[in-house]
């Protein structure tokens, strides 16, 4: 039984490797997915109407790659960029080029926001150059205290609770507070194992999904084997070791039953972590979320890279 355990949970996150752009994925996802609640939640009052497509093609053939862009109900595209360190000039004329390509290909305003998870309390929102001023808006999210919020979280489970109200939790990694991170992580995967009865598995095992992808991001090697046997409990989880066991069966058939299983224990495990790496590399953030909770398409998502 305790091997059985083991071989369940030992892919069930991320490799240390990767995604590089761990962080950046993460918001993607969730961008997708809660679209104006997670807006709202950020401090915006304005609603989206939709999102739009972020790959630029420039005259010279440079792809700009924007981080997410929606626009609004008030007229304005409104960009978010992710950041993980302290904004430099560099990354400000970098947002700058963005902003006057999309403004040229759709003839509208943009203002850029710049959610940025870095320690650094003062951080660079303008450049001035020449008679031109160039400005963002910053949010950052280390302001934000993980412990209460997650405490409040934790009390709010006694009754009913929507999806949206649980993003801050999704993203407690990156905020501030006393605890540590392994806690953090830890506390938010149990809190999102209370909710699952209270709300659709679609929506759990996404919400999972965007948690454990930066679970793998921020913890150390040896923190993470608890939040695997802790994922391992979950939503997702279950869909992992599901997937695991049915390639299981295929290779039962070929060359014995429980042979099979073993190695479809172990190819099952890898598969999920592999597809996330292919889809950061082609951009497609969005669809780790989607796969989470739609067995359909994470199967034409594993033909489709051969995995």
């Amino acid at each position: 039984m305790q091997k059985r355990t083991q071989n369940r949970t030992e892919q069930l996150l991320p490799e240390r490797t990767g995604p590089t752009h761990s962080e950046d994925l993460a918001w993607k996802a969730a961008s997708a997915y809660f679209g104006d609640e997670l807006i709202q939640w950020l401090g915006i009052p304005e609603k989206a109407v939709r999102s739009v497509p972020t790959e630029m093609v420039h005259l010279e053939l440079r792809h700009f790659y924007e981080d997410f862009l929606y626009e609004m109900e008030n007229g304005l595209f409104y960009h978010f960029e992710f950041e993980s360190d302290a904004i430099t000039e560099a990354d400000l004329r970098r947002f700058r080029e963005y902003d006057a390509s999309v403004s040229r290909a759709y003839d509208i305003p943009v203002i850029t926001y710049v959610i940025c998870s870095s320690r650094v309390r003062s951080l660079r929102d303008t450049l001035t150059e020449g008679i031109h001023t160039y400005r963002v808006r910053v949010i950052r999210l280390k302001g934000e205290d993980a412990d209460q919020i997650l405490e409040n979280l934790s009390n709010r489970l006694n009754g009913e609770i929507r999806p949206a109200e649980l993003i801050p939790l999704l993203f407690s990694p990156l905020l501030g507070g006393e605890s540590d991170l392994p806690h953090r992580v830890l506390q938010s995967i149990r809190i999102l194992r209370k909710a699952e009865p209270s709300l659709p598995a679609p929506d759990i095992q996404r919400m999972e999904a965007i948690l454990s992808v930066l679970a793998g991001k921020f913890l150390k090697e040896e923190d993470l084997s608890l939040i695997k046997e802790e994922i391992a409990m979950t939503k997702l989880g279950q869909m992992i070791w599901d997937d695991a066991l049915r390639v299981g069966k295929e290779q039962g058939e070929r060359i014995g039953r429980e042979q099979g299983e073993r190695i479809g224990r172990e190819q099952g495990q890898e598969r999920y972590s592999r597809l996330i790496l292919l889809l950061d590399h082609d951009r497609k953030g969005d669809l780790i979320v989607k796969a989470a909770s739609d067995p359909a398409l994470r199967e034409a998502l594993y033909k489709k890279y051969k995995i």
